[in-house]
């Protein structure tokens, strides 16, 4: 068998964990993150290949074994999955995360001797034992709360909050008992310590995530990424891995990061997202979403004429446009709202779909141009001067009642201002709520007219009418 010297290994990862630092950075804008990925899958086609020629392995064959049944899995999901479903595939993939830091803690606590644990007098060492117990809860919680969540976002589940009398007491009463199984598992590593608080750990990790409504589903995603990073940091410390402990930092910093970033642009703080979820799945919006308030109706036709005369149109595409897959008929409206000589903008709301960076990502594949695509700080203030806003299916994102009213459930979010154009051209399957289960001002306004219809069908109308 090969073997690699120590000093090649360090330097391997050492170079794996330079890719994976260029592979965030570039994931950090549509323009590069293209070649942050290609960084990102060398970084871990290195770090794979130098811990399988490590001097701990012994056999390849169910190495082998395993890398081919999770190739042919990845394959199939990547071909496969659609643009609208990768929130839940995500959730989906940090439930493995942590799931494997459960086994592999599990597996290092049942024999620790063969992972070079075991103390002079026969005992697993106490740094060893915290390693293993933070990594089995860590993992536990990001295995649980990733199911619920995958759940929820799939429509397995109702998306709306789930919350019972004492429920705050109880996740209080759960957290305090697993630090202390962990502070008194470095005292006695009795098994029963061990796992009792692994299984705890899977329970809170349930009743963290069901009270959070499809609203703080963003944060959520992002918050079970920063978890997952943890759980497998706390594996490289039990494996004695130093590229596992850097890959999974920078996953839990940067999860971290996101989830304050999330966090800002719904103007709420992480521990209110966690203890006061708000937001109802849209089904149960749909039978109380709507009023007996008047609204005005137009047609393809209608919006056709008034982008065509329009100086300037913005376009704010939501988890609507993702349903439909509307982007590609989006790409060319643009083109030929621009051979009129119409200006065209994308304006993207942080939280807009369902995780974050998500109507990037789709428009991204529909090519349309980098520079054209604005962020809610960048773009807010041009909505003043805008002849025509087009909204696809951004419901509560351009929700007026964030800014007018207190007792409403996104009070204090900040939106894109698109009631400040002339015109607002709301294309929307019918008069349902949004995700958060609250009712859009923006219908009734004077300057509003919506389109109803798929919108997919509806862009593509339009542009037979341009």
């Amino acid at each position: 068998m090969i073997e690699l010297h120590p000093n090649v290994v360090s330097l391997a990862y050492l170079i794996a964990a330079v890719l994976f630092i260029m592979a965030l950075r570039g994931l950090s804008s549509p323009e590069s993150s293209r070649t942050g990925n290609y960084c990102g899958m060398l970084g871990m086609l290195i770090a794979v290949t130098t811990t399988a020629l490590g001097p701990e392995v012994e056999s390849y064959g169910w190495i082998f074994i395993a890398l081919g049944i999770g190739a042919v899995i990845g394959i199939a999901i990547a071909r496969n999955i659609a643009m609208t479903a990768m929130p839940q595939l995500v959730a989906g993939f940090h439930s493995l995360v942590g799931m494997a830091a459960v086994l592999v803690a599990g597996a290092a606590f049942a024999n620790p001797g063969a992972f070079g644990l075991v103390a002079p007098g026969g005992e697993i060492y106490v740094a060893s034992r915290v390693e293993m117990a933070l990594g089995a809860a860590i993992g536990a919680i990001t295995f649980s709360g990733s199911v619920i969540a995958f759940t929820k976002l799939q429509g397995l589940v109702s998306g709306a909050p789930v919350s019972f009398k004492g429920q705050h007491p109880l996740n209080a009463l759960i957290g305090l008992a697993i630090v202390g199984l962990i502070v008194y598992f470095c005292f006695d590593q009795q098994p029963a310590v061990f796992w009792t608080m692994t299984a705890l750990a899977f329970v809170i990790g349930v009743l963290i995530i069901i009270p959070i409504g499809g609203a703080d589903m963003p944060v959520v995603v992002s918050m079970l990424n920063s978890y997952s990073g943890w759980a497998a940091a706390g594996i490289g410390f039990t494996l004695g891995n130093d590229a596992l402990i850097i890959t999974g930092a920078l996953v839990g910093s940067s999860g971290a990061i996101l989830s304050y970033i999330m966090c800002k642009g719904m103007n709420r703080s992480f521990f209110n997202v966690i203890l006061g979820g708000f937001g109802g799945d849209s089904s149960a919006a749909t039978a109380t979403g709507a009023d007996d308030r008047p609204v005005k109706q137009g047609s393809a036709e209608d919006a056709a004429f008034i982008m065509k005369n329009a100086g300037s149109v913005i376009i704010v595409p939501g988890y609507g446009m993702a349903v439909a897959q509307a982007q590609h008929a989006l790409r060319e409206l643009t083109d030929e709202l621009k051979d009129e000589g119409v200006k065209v903008s994308f304006a993207i709301h942080p939280v807009a779909g369902r995780m974050p960076g998500h109507m990037n990502v789709l428009l991204a594949e529909a090519n349309v141009p980098y520079d054209e695509v604005f962020e809610l700080e960048d773009i807010n203030n041009e909505f003043q001067t805008t002849d025509v806003v087009l909204v696809i299916g951004a419901n509560d994102v351009t929700n007026p009642s964030a800014k007018t009213d207190p007792t409403s459930p996104i009070y204090g979010m900040p939106i894109l201002d698109v009631e400040k154009a002339r015109t607002v051209l709301f294309i929307k399957r019918g008069m349902a709520s949004g995700y958060a289960g609250v009712q859009n001002e923006l219908f009734y306004r004077d300057n509003t007219m919506m389109l109803f219809g798929d919108a997919k069908k509806m862009v593509e109308s339009i542009i037979r009418n341009l």
